[in-house]
């Protein structure tokens, strides 16, 4: 939710950033000024509110300098609504392909999952409660009424404590109680049972007609309506009581939500914190000095169904209408052959803040390599610490990978901090392959220059790399 960016500074977003994203200073203050003023906006007065639009952000960067993960990084910060879209996949109205309206669908979607997982994670605890007992019920099945006096004896392996007579139903819950804590302590969890799990049965519904028929909202919400008057099918599984209770716990707490309650925060949460990323807005642009037909009259005109969506319009979903105005938007492209200005005059001027991402320097490599949390170098420590194999690397020996990323990188192909995905795996493949086999638990792996040197030797001689790239 917003609220979440309460207590976040601009400075402190940056902050957060820079955990993950190296370098990048004026992309990163721009967005962060961007997720601030959402939060502010929302603290104006009422009649400011609907006067404060979002100054939309353009960045103009080669690809891999780090322009998707600013934006998915930052709508995790904000605990918002996200989805990212290509550009280039859509077509204009008319031809066939994906319209542009279909990004706010799938950020409404993104936006009732999200506010769906919360109302789950509030009910948790009571839905776990009637897991529990069907659980219960399917091991011990309860005894209705008071029942008869029987015999004192054993029950499925407890003995019957102080001699005394007791009814079946007596019997039948101190059995169950017994039961209870045992499931509670997990020490049950291997037993099978069977359980009842409900079925989907929504029907299947094909679009006659082509652009005449019905639209992807209207589609959607004609199945989810025959779904709920289709009465629900439940069938007979024979699961442990460890997946009986994950199945369980999720068709619980279903029942337990609001889904009207949920349609309508998801909706708000989409208007006043949705972002939508769309992704090479460059392939879109229209080559200066070009005129007549061909394809530049279809990206033409996907630019111009973009500029109400942009600008600001109603969008029907299934969940309802949603209000495009307040949604930040942030487009991105390498720019290398169209230009900015080669976009229509209107929509340029919807995306007023224009940033221009810097390529990696060696520098940047390094530290690439080194401080992120996320960092590649990190994640193979953890995938060898998997196997109880510690790798780690020398900083002599991470100087050296980002001197050989720089240069393939310029004398190749551009593609950013990609680069090290490729240099990475050429390093380790062979080390990765001979885990465990060759290579056993408790061993040590130092990566070192001289490995670097030894492992990328061929790399570096040979520059006709097209095995390499990506």
């Amino acid at each position: 939710m917003l609220d979440s960016a309460t207590f976040l500074t601009p400075a402190q977003i940056v902050a957060e950033l820079d955990k993950y994203i190296i370098g990048q200073h004026d992309a990163k203050r721009h967005v962060a000024i961007a997720l601030r003023n959402r939060w502010r906006r929302l603290h104006a007065p009422l009649d400011m509110q609907r006067e404060i639009v979002p100054n939309n952000i353009l960045m103009i960067g080669s690809t891999g300098v780090g322009k998707t993960e600013i934006a998915r990084r930052l709508a995790s910060i904000a605990d918002a609504p996200f989805t990212k879209v290509e550009a280039s996949k859509f077509t204009e109205v008319g031809y066939v392909g994906r319209d542009v309206e279909s990004m706010v669908r799938d950020l409404v979607e993104q936006s009732v999952n999200m506010v769906k997982q919360r109302r789950k994670e509030e009910v948790k605890s009571r839905a776990a409660q009637t897991v529990e007992d069907i659980i219960l019920d399917a091991l011990i099945p309860p005894v209705t009424g008071g029942g008869s006096l029987s015999t004192p004896k054993p029950a499925l392996g407890f003995g019957n404590e102080g001699g005394m007579p007791e009814s079946d139903y007596e019997l039948n819950e101190r059995t169950r109680e017994k039961f209870r804590l045992k499931i509670r302590n997990g020490e049950l969890e291997d037993r099978k049972i069977d359980i009842q799990v409900q079925q989907s049965n929504t029907p299947g519904i094909g679009v006659v007609g082509g652009p005449a028929g019905l639209d992807e909202a209207s589609l959607s919400g004609l199945q989810d309506m025959l779904g709920s008057m289709i009465p629900k099918k439940t069938r007979k599984r024979k699961v442990t009581i460890a997946e009986a209770r994950k199945i369980l716990l999720d068709e619980e707490a279903a029942k337990l939500i609001d889904m009207d309650e949920v349609k309508d925060e998801a909706i708000r949460q989409a208007e006043n914190a949705g972002i939508i990323f769309i992704d090479e807005i460059d392939k879109v642009a229209s080559r200066a000095g070009k005129g007549g037909g061909g394809p530049d009259v279809s990206r033409e005109g996907v630019q111009r169904d973009l500029l109400p969506i942009v600008e600001g319009s109603a969008v029907s979903t299934k969940y309802g209408i949603i209000h495009t105005d307040h949604i930040l938007f942030i487009a991105a492209g390498a720019f290398h052959v169209a230009k900015p200005s080669d976009l229509i005059p209107e929509l340029q001027g919807r995306f007023p803040i224009r940033v221009e991402l810097q390529s990696l320097t060696k520098d940047d490599f390094f530290r690439i390599l080194k401080d992120p949390k996320n960092a590649l170098t990190k994640q193979y420590e953890a995938l060898l610490k998997a196997e109880e194999v510690e790798l780690s690397f020398d900083d002599a020996a991470l100087e050296r990978l980002a001197e050989i990323a720089f240069e393939v990188n310029s004398e190749v192909e551009n593609i950013g901090a990609r680069r090290l995905h490729t240099v990475m795996s050429r390093l380790l493949n062979d080390i990765l392959f001979d885990v465990p086999d060759v290579i056993g638990a408790h061993a040590r792996i130092q990566v070192t220059r001289e490995l670097v040197e030894e492992r990328l030797r061929d790399m570096v001689r040979n520059r006709d790399l097209s095995q390499y790239i990506l």
